[in-house]
């Protein structure tokens, strides 16, 4: 059977599971983009894998169907917006729009976001960024997580805390979305409920060893940071130097009480950078492609068939290829997505053939 959809089609389906559950269609359609977006670059554990959460939350209540932001400050070049519980997809979206918008007269633009709902996949909010020629930043941190050790601790203490960048440079933009953990948290999730091992030690259990068996997360352990067992006070630094970027600046975090609607919350800090207060653009560009090219020319190891991994260049691809080609979802997004479709009656796309 084929997991494999026509975007355009996913799109559709998803702007109405949301719609369905209550959220103005405008505002479903900006949803339906970004987890769509996410499985078109590949990162298919925070992509339509993530939309029958906020499903949920919408329905309960724990996420807010309508109003604004508050701004809380507002200095032109950087601002801080409290989402309060506004759908993470459609506040983040918002302010990277904002920002953009802004960002050819101030030349960097930095915003915060406190309380915003999850947000899913960062990756999936730099495509706008790179077509209008900038340099994106982004990070966000969960005040209400703890699932990452300190280096020699076998206590959780920081959330994922990942990163995302790109910068335009060539046939294809440098693109990366990393996870300040050895592994991230979907990964586990997904690896416990296909019941198999994780392809190396990146947890702790409770008592501080090492383990590749998922269920030791959610038993009282812990993700390595970056770096794992050996290097993971250098994980362990970024890890804190995001969460200040992100709960320190937006002035919500692990300094506040927290109830059972955070679980998920975000505290989030982006930064959009044009490279043309700088100097001129093409010779921003000269040097970013020629990095990428460098890069991509670098011999594999001995004995290795695969080409050296330049970040961006598979993902590009990934995302020009199923755009035209269809999408292939992983085998259980749709299997989870057909009962909300049945309960909120939407009809769900049928798949490509092939």
């Amino acid at each position: 059977m084929s997991n494999r959809y026509a975007a355009e089609d996913l799109h559709r389906f998803v702007t109405q599971l949301f719609h369905r559950a209550g959220l103005a269609e405008e505002r479903s359609a900006v949803m339906a983009n970004v987890f769509l977006q996410a499985d078109l670059l590949g990162f298919t554990t925070h992509g339509l894998n993530r939309v029958c959460s906020n499903l949920n939350w919408l329905v309960n209540g724990e996420t807010r169907k309508e109003g604004e932001p508050q701004v809380l400050s507002d200095r032109g070049g950087c601002f801080n917006w409290d989402a309060d519980f506004l759908p993470g997809p459609w506040i983040l979206s918002q302010a990277i729009g904002e920002a953009l918008r802004r960002v050819k007269e101030r030349g960097v633009v930095t915003a915060t976001l406190r309380r915003s709902q999850h947000i899913a996949c960062l990756a999936a909010y730099l495509p706008p960024i790179i077509e209008a020629g900038c340099v994106g930043i982004l990070t966000c941190s969960t005040p209400a997580e703890r699932t990452v050790s300190p280096q020699g601790s076998c206590d959780a203490l920081f959330s994922a805390n990942p990163i995302a960048f790109a910068a335009p440079a060539g046939e294809y933009p440098l693109l990366f979305d990393i996870s300040m953990s050895v592994t991230a948290g979907g990964y586990v999730s997904r690896a416990k409920r296909e019941k198999r091992l994780l392809p190396s030690e990146s947890l702790k259990d409770s008592h501080g060893r090492l383990s590749n068996d998922p269920a030791a997360l959610e038993e009282g352990g812990s993700i390595l940071p970056i770096g794992g067992a050996d290097h993971g006070y250098k994980g362990a630094a970024l890890s804190a130097m995001l969460e200040v970027l992100s709960m320190g600046l937006s002035g919500y975090g692990r300094g506040d009480a927290q109830s059972s609607r955070d679980d998920e919350a975000n505290s989030v800090f982006v930064q959009i950078i044009d490279p043309q207060a700088f100097g001129k653009s093409d010779d921003f560009l000269r040097q970013t492609t020629a990095l990428c090219n460098l890069w991509q020319s670098c011999h594999p190891d001995e004995g290795s068939d695969a080409q050296v991994r330049v970040p961006g260049q598979r993902a590009w691809s990934d995302r020009a290829r199923q755009l035209k080609d269809g999408v292939e979802l992983y085998p259980s997004i749709m299997a989870d997505l057909e009962p909300w479709a049945d309960r909120l009656d939407v009809i769900a796309p049928r798949a490509l053939d092939g």
